[in-house]
């Protein structure tokens, strides 16, 4: 069974000396504004703006060297435009230089800027407008602004998933951590970075992770689940030897007491079915025993493993059977 199938892992019986060291992979990167913003010519303007804005909105900015309010423009046109991350692009034209464009578009004063789209104007304004007008026009033109960071946030949560299915823990946690330096108080990376700590065996630094949250955080199910799954590890480690509780049961079917702490440690070992198994064969013998215990530790079981875990769902029905038969 590999650290991917076996969220334990090491953890019981063995604990890592050492903190494990992590990754530091970004979560984002931006555009070069050097990707976003250029001058054109008469000559590049079907390359630079017609056939561009076939893939994306491109902006087209018609000053002049002369032109005061060009100069108040310039600044505030290319930090929204280097801001909007590649919604769209700015082309800039110097009319002096390359009058026939402006003249063919019928512009008669400047500033002024033309949106693109599909290889045709379809937008525009003149004048040195404020910065909150020119985002508006983006939003316009290009649509509303998706948040960049949360859809790398979740893009790089979806790739830490698939590298803990892999076995791959140590690059799970550092992508985990590196969204938790984006993200603090992101819920999924803390549970996630708990449960690779847990299943490397870092017990200690897994319980830190979650430890101090906030109450709303504190609640959340996968947190829960990583605590709850800590606790088990930590009281499977005081319940004895395995094999010594295995020969107890084949002396005495009937020993409940050693057949739950057997299925404690069969759980922390990561045989789910095994555990399941010794709690329903309690349920079985002895309801009433600790106060219907084993249905209750087998709820517990069912927390951690997550509803849909297919050891969830056979030991479901199985306690199902027990329950309405």
């Amino acid at each position: 069974m590999s650290a991917g199938d076996n969220p334990y892992a090491v953890s019981y019986g063995n604990q890592m000396s050492g903190a494990a060291s992590y990754g530091s992979t970004p979560v984002a990167a931006p555009v070069p504004a050097g990707d976003l913003i250029k001058e054109t010519t008469t000559a590049n303007f079907t390359k630079d703006v017609l056939e561009a804005s076939r893939h994306q909105p491109v902006l087209v900015d018609f000053w002049a060297p002369w032109c005061g309010p060009c100069k108040q423009l310039t600044p505030v046109i290319e930090k929204v435009v280097t801001e909007a991350k590649g919604r769209v692009k700015l082309v800039k034209m110097n009319i002096d230089d390359h009058p026939s464009i402006a003249g063919q578009l019928g512009i008669q004063s400047i500033p002024a800027v033309i949106a693109f789209s599909n290889g045709r104007p379809v937008d525009g304004f003149m004048g040195a407008v404020p910065e909150s007008q020119i985002r508006q026009f983006i939003d316009k033109i290009a649509g509303p602004a998706v948040d960049d960071q949360a859809a790398e946030i979740e893009a790089a949560l979806a790739e830490a998933k698939t590298l803990v299915d892999q076995g791959d823990l140590e690059n799970a946690a550092g992508l985990f951590s590196a969204v938790l330096q984006a993200e603090p108080e992101n819920a999924a990376a803390l549970a996630g970075l708990a449960n690779c700590l847990i299943s490397m065996g870092d017990i200690e630094q897994a319980r830190e992770v979650l430890t101090g949250l906030h109450e709303a955080l504190a609640k959340d199910a996968g947190i829960v689940a990583a605590l709850k799954k800590i606790d088990q590890i930590e009281e499977a480690r005081k319940l004895g030897d395995p094999e010594a509780l295995e020969r107890a049961l084949a002396a005495n079917p009937d020993d409940h007491a050693a057949r739950i702490k057997l299925a404690k440690i069969r759980n922390v070992e990561g045989d789910r079915q095994a555990a399941a198994d010794h709690l329903l064969t309690v349920m079985k013998r002895d309801r009433a025993f600790e106060d219907d215990g084993a249905r209750r530790e087998l709820l517990q079981f069912f927390e951690v493993w997550g509803p849909m875990d297919p050891a969830t769902l056979s030991a479901r029905r199985k306690l199902s059977s027990i329950l309405f038969s």
